[in-house]
């Protein structure tokens, strides 16, 4: 016979009933929206069933050695701090919650992590680790270590307190669940920024007092595809791949990693590096010179068919390139001034003489995207613009910005006169054949800092130039360890310097353009902008609704960044330029974001026992 419940036990079990099925309703949702793959812009190419990336050859062999090279030299194994001066290669220790797809822009798809659930008004996002996950040291990587990767990296870096500044919070919210949650909603790049963390083991930094602010020549611990084999401080540094390696068989990583060993050679500049390549002490480098790719190739190895040269099309946005003016400098803080020296730059001549007419000229900091300007703004854009009206000049709302043009001696001397135009203005007269401010007395000098003496043949046509306007410009040669150390700390009046932007910037803009990085040590703004109206802008980039918005404000930072005329635009490669020897594989089809040499590349065939030997191959 059934009793009757007291009505109190009846509503509460009806409340019991209800909550259970909200929360099997609130899972089923969860789930439902759980990715295997983020991506900033348009859907991920693969879907969540794939087993391989197609730019991979998923049967690749694996074995020998990749000998690379490196220039200058290196004092510290912690990629996370800014003290001290990095070795290459040290990503290969390291995995991170989702992986980026080479071969899709702004991509990324699960890695340490199983899924992610991106709240619909990107106010937090919550990542679920594989239950295999784990150290290079066998133990499983928790939410715990997750949450101490980016607090830990907060901390030892300002840079990343900069990229990450929207984050308020990292929580472990279930057994294998982390979730960061955002200062507020909208920020549509922060859950990809944060599924790119890296993670570390906490209790290999927690114990003995290691500090990741600190640099150290003891080989840390990681859970990626190499840990540190060998080491000469400063001169060289060997990883090898970890066979028992967790993540080996993940669709993210098939068919990559495929080199036993990869050994990263120091030289004091790029002379001595190529020699090492064309005696085959080095197995591949990306080339970056173009008079060298033009004429420092024909040797018989090259004829011969063993040393190839390879020329890969890019689709990336246009590597940023330009002589960096540092606004910190009282000199250099008058736009008319910047504008001068971007006039006083015959790139034209130099293409020409100095580059066989490789290159192509950069007129956007987005160049070879749709996120470069282009007209007049109009629309979104110039809805974005008119607030400033009144401080920005008056060429960013009715002329399109085009790099001053040298092509002829008419054109040299008329981009000349308006320089000495300018320079007057701003109250720099010449006095004896030498610029002099007016009211101080001061020499308008400057001194160029570099590391590499192959750069020479560029700088010395340019210094001419100024010195024909009444501007003195001093070389500074230094080692690249003194040269690191005082970007750093921004020591310097004018550099040569490249910014990599993406198809889908975001809290990026922060670091290279933004006030508060103005002023940080070690930070990518080493121009020292600071603009409230950059600033905003890169808040309308970062918080764009859709894509349309995102154009719109990245025409109209681009339109205000270069009417600053913060930097000298140089030019742009629109290929890759690589040489490499011939026993090296690699896959038939190439990325088009990155070339992959250290993930995708292999060991098609013995090498030579001259090579061998040094790669210390040989039986």
């Amino acid at each position: 016979m059934l009793r009757r419940l007291p009505s109190l036990a009846l509503l509460l079990l009806a409340l019991l009933a209800l909550a259970l099925a909200t929360a099997s309703a609130q899972a089923q949702s969860d789930t439902g929206r759980r990715r295997h793959a983020l991506a900033k812009l348009g859907a991920p190419k693969f879907g969540p069933d794939f087993r391989s990336f197609d730019w991979v050859a998923p049967e690749a062999p694996k074995g020998g050695t990749l000998n690379l090279s490196a220039t200058g030299s290196f004092d510290n194994l912690n990629a996370f701090t800014i003290k001290g001066v990095a070795a290459p290669g040290l990503g290969l220790l390291d995995a991170t919650l989702f992986a980026p797809s080479l071969d899709e822009p702004a991509t990324a798809y699960a890695y340490v992590a199983e899924w992610a659930d991106v709240a619909d008004d990107f106010s937090r996002v919550t990542f679920g680790l594989r239950a295999g996950a784990r150290f290079n040291d066998g133990t499983p990587i928790t939410p715990e270590d997750v949450v101490f990767s980016f607090t830990a990296q907060v901390r030892a870096s300002p840079s990343i307190a900069i990229y990450y500044r929207n984050v308020l919070r990292a929580e472990k919210t279930g057994p294998r669940a982390v979730t960061f949650v955002f200062e507020k909603a909208g920020n549509r790049d922060l859950p990809y920024s944060v599924a790119l963390l890296s993670i570390l083991p906490r209790h290999y930094w927690q114990a003995n007092g290691r500090d990741l602010a600190a640099t150290t020549l003891t080989a840390p611990l990681g859970a990626g595809p190499y840990r540190i084999k060998a080491l000469d401080a400063g001169r060289s540094i060997t990883y090898a791949r970890v066979r028992d390696w967790w993540a080996k068989d993940l669709p993210v990583n098939v068919g990559q990693y495929n080199f036993d060993r990869v050994h990263y050679t120091l030289y004091r500049d790029d002379l001595p590096e190529f020699e090492a390549l064309k005696s085959g002490d080095v197995d591949v480098t990306e080339e970056n010179s173009s008079k060298r790719w033009a004429t420092g190739y024909d040797i018989a190895a090259v004829r011969e068919g063993k040393l190839k040269k390879l020329v890969l099309a890019k689709g990336t946005v246009a590597q940023l390139q330009g002589f960096v003016l540092n606004t910190r400098r009282k000199r250099f803080s008058d736009p008319r001034v910047r504008r001068a020296f971007a006039l006083a730059y015959d790139f034209e001549s130099a293409n020409k003489n100095l580059f066989f007419g490789l290159y192509t000229r950069i007129d956007s900091i987005f160049d070879n995207s749709e996120l470069a300007h282009r007209g007049v703004p109009t629309g979104r854009e110039l809805a974005l613009l008119e607030p400033h009206r009144a401080v920005l000049p008056p060429e960013v709302f009715t002329t399109p910005y085009r790099s001053p043009v040298n092509a002829r001696a008419d054109q040299i001397r008329a981009n000349l006169r308006e320089a000495s135009r300018l320079l007057d203005a701003a109250g720099w007269k010449v006095r004896d054949g030498v610029r002099r401010h007016e009211s101080t007395g001061d020499v308008l000098a400057v001194e160029f800092l570099n590391y590499d003496t192959g750069f020479d043949r560029i700088v010395l046509p340019y210094k001419q130039s100024l010195e024909r306007i009444g501007i003195r410009l001093d070389m500074r040669i230094v080692d690249p360890s003194q040269y690191e150390a005082r970007l750093k700390v921004f020591d310097f009046d004018m550099i040569a310097d490249v910014y990599q932007l993406g198809h889908a910037p975001g809290n990026e803009l922060r670091e290279m353009f933004g006030s508060e990085a103005a002023g940080k040590e070690a930070s990518r703004n080493r121009i020292g902008i600071r603009s409230a109206v950059v600033d905003t802008l890169i808040e309308n980039v970062i918080y764009a609704r859709d894509r349309a918005d995102l154009v719109a404000a990245t025409r109209a930072l681009d339109r205000v960044i270069l009417w600053g005329h913060y930097i000298v635009p140089q030019w742009y490669n629109p290929t890759s330029w690589i040489a490499h020897w011939d026993h090296l594989g690699r896959p038939a089809k190439h990325p088009s974001q990155d070339p992959g040499i250290v993930t995708t590349w292999w060991q098609a065939r013995p090498r030579s026992a001259h090579a061998a030997a040094k790669a210390g191959d040989a039986k």
